[in-house]
């Protein structure tokens, strides 16, 4: 006999029982619900002998590893329908992601939706057989071996790659289907009852360009067609709300095969949103006591080396001549501001009378992302970016933290942003050593110097481990787009490390040389990748404040349209962006076009209006205010775009 813990209880069974048996020993819920398990803290599948004394714990669709198993074991039945269907087709990967999985196939010619529908039918039947899904193991030579009979190559290359530590490669098995794979899995087919194929698009394999263009079935599944139905709900809204559909549309910006991926052109209406952003944010931070700098676009090499880009983050630059030729001048598009901001500091001598020094700029940068990761606004090739360095005393860290991170966190509340922000502690990883400068003694005065910062500011964070920057750790502030992709919108960094490779001292109250600490940060981010997630979050809908087109001037006729222009004249004025609707259609399909390009105000004149000074008002998403003076209505716009409410 053996002991198990389940939770706070002690079970005596029979050696050799399994997880699963366990479950159903307990009672048919939890056996129809669990997916896998833990044993002493390790997850493992449902059908593991438990031959000693054990902890268990049962995880189900709710918890996150159990979703995770659910999925994956959804990504097999995807590929052995695809297998009976097309049999010439190649196997790569199938993971489970965040909100469902995919699997990559090498086939003949893409697929179409209509194959879907059919790959999809017989998934249905794969699960109505139930089928149960039995771990195994091969030797490496025979794993090789058995995938190159079947002209497996995806497989084949993945199988070398560990065949030279001499273990035994994992197997899973259902039917006629056998996939290499680590597991786990759930115990049979039959187990999956809601899924549904998303989509197809290419995919390279491995993401390089250098290798073959395969196809990626996207899906999702659920233990509840209710689940299901309500997730499917959710993706045609975040469709909807998909800035790169929605942006381009609107008119907000466009991009250029001539040009290049990850360059999108900014249109009016776009560039204008981001040229109102950039003014408010360099206007508080001037207010918070920032110098507002701006630095080249390039620099030699030379500088790159001095701050230790030039080895960790050469691949990521736009590089202007020859690297290796160290007998001309080589240059290269900054990828970020530190070190040419760092020169500001180094104009003349420091004393610790001046620091803080809070130094901001607008920044244009450029980075080298791979072709595969480009997405509409939100990672791009080149970006403008509200980045700022912090030169101060060790004992001003914590207040100086404190403020930028109350300082993002007022930019990103007032456009909306803040509640779907999480936050990161950052950290290096010890074993790659290679990635990052400094040592461990350190990395661990920055990294515990930042513990205790987030602790007093009581920050609830997670913890990326090998996500630092190579010179700190750092509070990255996360953020979901409307598919649930996460991406970093700010960044507060600590840096111990620079200041002493650019020489960096000041000269303290006991008249010695030393060496201050620095603060990277950015205020509200990327302005492409926050214009982005605006155009998400509202679907469009801007608030008024950052509106393009904050007034549209709606004349019934010609022959009202000078009163309109002396409204909008008026409106200019006082800083409300309104523009006149001078075409020559019915006024019901000006409405119309108003509403579809989410104007806040339409002021509809006519004869009666003219005659009256008044307009007759409509707000978005309010319908008919009705006719009020012109003066009434400044009033109600001023003070919508002083509050910068949404609505």
């Amino acid at each position: 006999m053996i002991k198990v813990k389940l939770r706070d209880d002690y079970r005596e069974f029979e050696a050799g029982i399994t997880p699963d048996e366990i479950a159903k020993s307990i009672g048919a819920g939890l056996y129809k619900a669990v997916c896998v398990c833990r044993v002493n803290g390790e997850v493992k599948d449902l059908r593991t002998p438990l031959n000693e004394n054990c902890e268990v714990e049962f995880l189900t669709f709710d918890d996150e590893e159990g979703k995770r198993v659910f999925r994956h074991s959804a990504s097999h039945i995807l590929a052995q329908a695809v297998k009976r269907l097309y049999p010439e087709a190649k196997l790569a990967i199938g993971p489970a992601i965040d909100n469902g999985f995919y699997y990559d196939f090498d086939v003949e010619k893409p697929f179409s939706s209509e194959d879907l529908l059919k790959i999809e039918a017989e998934m249905k039947k794969i699960v109505k057989e139930d089928l149960p899904i039995e771990h195994f193991e091969m030797t490496p030579e025979e794993a090789i071996a058995y995938y190159k009979e079947k002209g497996e190559i995806y497989k084949v290359e993945l199988v070398e790659e560990h065949a030279d530590k001499g273990e035994p490669i994992s197997f899973y098995k259902q039917g006629e289907f056998t996939e290499l794979c680590a597991g786990p899995h759930i115990p049979s087919t039959g187990r999956v009852k809601a899924f549904k194929l998303l989509s197809c698009t290419g995919a390279y394999w491995r993401g390089s360009e250098k290798n073959k263009m395969l196809q990626r079935v996207y899906a999702t599944a659920f233990t509840k067609a209710a689940d299901l139905e309500a997730y499917v709900e959710e993706l045609e809204e975040a469709k909807r709300r998909d800035h790169n559909k929605l942006g381009r549309e609107l008119e907000y910006f466009t991009t250029v095969d001539v040009i290049g991926q990850g360059l999108p052109v900014l249109l009016p209406k776009g560039a204008r949103v981001v040229q109102l952003l950039q003014r408010w944010v360099e206007d508080v931070e001037q207010k918070r006591g920032y110098l507002l700098t701006k630095t080249p676009l390039m620099a030699k090499r030379d500088l790159y080396r001095i701050s230790g880009h030039w080895d960790h983050y050469r691949d990521g630059m736009f590089i202007m001549g020859d690297p290796d030729d160290e007998e001309n001048e080589c240059f290269a598009m900054r990828p970020m501001t530190c070190p040419f901001q760092y020169q500001v500091y180094l104009n003349k001598p420091r004393s610790y009378r001046e620091l803080p020094m809070r130094l901001g700029e607008t920044s244009t940068l450029f980075r080298n992302e791979d072709s595969g990761e480009m997405h509409g606004l939100i990672r791009v090739r080149q970006f403008t970016i509200s980045e700022g360095h912090l030169v101060l005393r060790p004992d001003q860290l914590e207040e100086e933290f404190k403020g930028c991170l109350e300082l993002c966190k007022y930019f990103l509340g007032i456009v909306g942003l803040l509640p779907k922000c999480t936050f990161r502690f950052s950290q290096w990883d010890p074993n790659n050593t290679e990635k990052y400068e400094g040592t461990a003694e350190q990395w661990d005065k920055a990294q515990a110097a930042m513990a205790k910062i987030l602790a007093d500011l009581e920050v609830d964070y997670e913890i990326g481990i090998d996500e630092a920057a190579f010179y700190g750790p750092k509070l990255d502030i996360q953020y979901h787009n409307v598919y649930g992709k996460e991406d970093t919108i700010v960044t507060i960094q600590i840096d111990m490390l620079l200041a002493e490779k650019f020489g960096m001292y000041y000269t303290d109250a006991d008249g010695e040389k030393k060496l201050p600490y620095i603060i990277h940060r950015t205020s509200l981010g990327c302005y492409e990748r926050t214009l982005a997630y605006l155009i998400e979050t509202y679907a469009g809908a801007l608030p008024m404040w950052m509106s393009p087109t904050q007034v549209r001037m709606l004349p019934i006729a010609d022959r009202h349209q000078e009163a309109c222009q002396k409204v909008a004249d008026q409106l200019d004025a006082l800083g409300i962006r309104a523009e006149v609707d001078t075409r020559s259609e019915k006024l019901g399909y000006k409405l119309r076009d108003a509403q579809l390009q989410k104007i806040p105000y339409m002021l509809v004149v006519g004869d009666q209006e003219a005659a009256d000074g008044t307009v007759s008002v409509r707000k978005r998403g309010f319908g008919d205010l009705g006719v009020m003076n012109v003066d009434d209505f400044i009033k109600i716009a001023l003070e919508d775009v002083a509050t910068k409410a949404a609505w």
